[in-house]
């Protein structure tokens, strides 16, 4: 009877989780408004520029860290989304809403194991690492041929490293 109890109270202590998956919705979807605050003062920049006609020395390059920074933010949006929805799925129960009429789970959401759930953020990181790497190259400043080759070795790096992490959990 002791096992038994012990044994019950125990498989319940997994809805502990539930406190994950809240609060990894909560910092999703302030990671979502952030973003999207970034991208409205962006527009709102880009619009005063033109209607004051007056261009910063580095505008473009502003407008565009901009956005990419609030392209990353998205991501991590996304991380923390695929996080949430993994746990859930793993220790409380599969999301019911998530199936289509016919009872097929949407795949993009679909997590059954933890190594699952891994592959899945650990793309998503990968690309708020790349989206984060352009963000600073393109406000770099290239002096000589070295930088330049530099520039041109760690794009290929990073193509290769995309290429391959592609590939991977796929059987060919």
């Amino acid at each position: 009877m002791l096992e038994r109890i012990f044994e019950n109270t125990l498989w319940s202590s997994r809805f502990i989780i539930v406190l994950a998956v809240i609060f990894g919705l909560i910092g999703a979807v302030i990671l979502f408004i952030v973003a999207s605050v970034d991208v409205y003062a962006t527009a709102k920049f880009v619009l005063n520029t033109y209607i004051t006609h007056a261009h910063p020395e580095n505008f473009h390059e502003d407008v565009v860290g901009g956005i990419i920074g609030a392209v990353d933010l998205y991501l991590i949006g996304v991380v923390m989304l695929l996080f949430s929805f993994g746990l859930y799925e793993l220790f409380i129960s599969d999301i019911d809403v998530a199936k289509d009429e016919n009872g097929e789970e949407n795949q993009l959401l679909a997590i059954h194991s933890l190594d699952q759930l891994k592959d899945k953020i650990s793309k998503v990181i990968v690309m708020v690492l790349v989206v984060g790497f352009f963000q600073k190259v393109g406000h770099t400043n290239y002096v000589g041929a070295l930088d330049l080759l530099y520039l041109a070795l760690s794009i290929t790096a990073v193509a290769v490293g995309l290429y391959y992490l592609s590939k991977v959990g796929k059987s060919h």
